[in-house]
Parts: structure tokens; C-alpha cells; sequence
């Protein structure tokens, strides 16, 4: 049943993931068809800045449970002691 699980949980996200970059190459590839590349240049950027901040999050998060996780850890080996 959790195997199950997982393929559905992966089967939706490759979905998302495909639309995600069909609609950032759209918007990449009807700038630089028009002749002004800095314009393409500073969307390019805007949306590599957008990039950041998911992956950021996505970090504290996971930093964040690491943290808890450890806490917990360390009295259990030191009350062994």
C-alpha cells in the first residue's frame, strides 16, 4: 500500500514539474524572438531570483528537522551513559 503511495506522489509531481517549465521556456522564447535582449536577460534573472526562494524554504524546513530530530537524540545517549 505505501509503495502505491509513492507512485502516485511521484507520478503528480513529474506533472507539475512539466508544466513549470513549459510556461518559463514560453516566456523565455517570446522574449528573445523580439529584439530587445536585455529585457530577455532581466526575465532570465527574475525567474533563477524566483528559483531561490522554494529551495530556500525547502532547506530551513529540512534543517529545522534535523535540528528536532538531534534534540531528541542526544538525551537518550546521554541518559545511556
Amino acid at each position: 500500500m505505501r509503495s502505491l503511495k509513492h507512485i502516485i506522489f511521484a507520478g503528480l509531481l513529474l506533472l507539475l514539474s512539466v508544466q513549470a517549465n513549459a510556461q518559463c521556456a514560453m516566456c523565455r522564447a517570446a522574449l528573445e524572438t523580439g529584439g530587445d535582449t536585455g529585457q530577455a536577460e532581466a526575465v532570465n534573472d527574475g525567474i533563477v531570483y524566483l528559483m531561490i526562494f522554494p529551495y530556500l524554504l525547502v532547506g530551513v524546513v529540512g534543517f529545522a528537522i534535523y535540528r528536532l530530530y538531534t534534540k531528541k537524540k542526544k538525551p537518550l545517549a546521554e541518559a545511556e551513559s
